[in-house]
């Protein structure tokens, strides 16, 4: 106890806040619910044991190959995002140029040395996905919820929130309800929390566009956030639903691409911008150029998408080149990361992606183990149908969480004040 009294006393403050974040990381091993693993029985040949931990009444319903295929996806989505998140998140708001000074070309976590955590991208996944688990067959009650969700998250004073989620949010306190509180912003929050409900209603593209229109509709109204939300969903769900392995033809992915937005010229622009970038086999640096993006990608719709499903396209099956190439181009990194690894997992499974970067993910209460947790219940809840208690987590440490990830932030933040510029 005197040894450890002197270290706190002799430690400056960065190394105090690292010792308080390993503090929290082993509160969370100790707290977080486990379920204990179950040996799955009566596998198809292409199953093996699931890659999270399950209760009984889970692994019968995974089971069949299906089932399994699902929640394994699910679960790469999730961890997809939460990686892209985290790794893009110290580099947010920088131009490309000096977002490459900064990382030299070498993608790692660096929000505190070797290791990162999740932003308001991740999170509003998880709403979104827990949203979805009490509610797969009402929209209506889905954006209810939804709505529900957000505003417990904004009493809990967030670190990062955009303009238009804030206002929206504001609105839904003051009473208004869930259809009627969005704000004519055409921002990329509604992408960045989409993929999960393209995965969800692969086979079901009635309430795919009614679920994507509920969670955009609530706080963001301009049809390009509309449409922009859509193709995140859709690309998601040709993934899931025609189970890719292989990179889909040029023409397949520019006519997806046109049926979102069939009727906006910026969008058509946009899109065949995109198919000329394929036809010439451009980098996404120089897809982003065409744009006018040299600077750096914005959180502008049109400019989010457009370089995070060309990079989906252009390096499919490659996570860490697909998440890189998006990454350099600086910008908005951690939600067109978010967006990005989201598309990417579920291509390549959890395995696909950098073991080093799924390790250095360290945060709590909304840990990787929470959602590996909400993947295998979703699975479910898409095989079956039914209605289940969204995933309880430790939300009481969430305040603590969140003070400590601010005072981590500003920290950050006088070190991106310093060299190289």
């Amino acid at each position: 106890m005197k040894r450890d009294s002197c270290f706190w006393r002799q430690s400056n403050s960065y190394n105090k806040l690292l010792y308080i974040n390993k503090l929290l990381t082993t509160i969370a091993t100790i707290l977080e619910p486990r379920i204990t693993p179950i040996k799955m029985i009566h596998l198809t040949p292409s199953s093996q044991d699931l890659p999270f931990p399950a209760s009984r009444m889970e692994v019968e319903t995974l089971r069949d190959d299906e089932g399994y295929q699902l929640a394994s996806r699910f679960n790469a989505l999730l961890i997809g995002t939460a990686c892209g998140d985290a790794l893009g998140l110290p580099t947010e708001g920088l131009t490309r140029q000096r977002n490459h000074r900064f990382t030299r070309g070498n993608w790692r976590h660096r929000l505190l040395p070797g290791h990162g955590m999740i932003s308001d991208d991740t999170e509003h996944m998880v709403f979104v996905a827990q949203s979805l688990l009490r509610h797969p067959d009402s929209p209506i009650r889905f954006a209810r919820r939804l709505g529900w969700c957000l505003r417990g998250w904004l009493l809990f004073l967030p670190a990062g929130i955009g303009f238009a989620t804030l206002r929206a949010i504001l609105k839904l306190w003051m009473g208004f309800s869930p259809n009627c509180s969005g704000v004519f912003s055409a921002g990329n929050g509604p992408a960045m929390r989409v993929a999960i409900i393209g995965a969800f209603f692969a086979h079901n593209p009635e309430q795919r566009a009614a679920y994507v229109a509920a969670s955009t509709c609530l706080t963001h109204t301009d049809p390009k956030a509309l449409i922009g939300a859509t193709a995140i969903a859709e690309l998601a769900a040709w993934t899931v639903r025609d189970r890719l392995t292989q990179r889909p033809s040029l023409e397949r992915f520019i006519s997806l691409l046109d049926r979102c937005g069939p009727h906006d010229r910026d969008w058509l622009s946009a899109v065949a911008t995109i198919a000329r970038a394929g036809r010439d086999d451009w980098t996404v640096a120089e897809l982003a150029d065409r744009l006018g993006l040299a600077k750096g990608v914005t959180g502008y719709m049109y400019h989010t998408i457009p370089v995070v499903v060309y990079a989906w396209f252009r390096h499919f099956g490659d996570f860490r080149k697909t998440l890189t190439e998006v990454l350099d181009c600086g910008g908005d990194t951690d939600t067109t990361g978010a967006i990005v690894g989201a598309l990417a997992g579920i291509v390549v499974g959890e395995a696909g992606i950098p073991a080093d970067w799924r390790a250095g993910v360290i945060d709590w209460p909304r840990s990787l183990s929470l959602l590996r947790t909400l993947a295998q219940r979703l699975a479910v809840a898409a095989t079956t149908g039914q209605s289940l208690a969204p995933v309880r987590y430790f939300w009481p440490a969430i305040p603590i969480r969140n003070l400590l990830f601010l005072i981590i932030i500003l920290g950050h933040g006088f070190r991106r004040l310093l060299p190289p510029y």
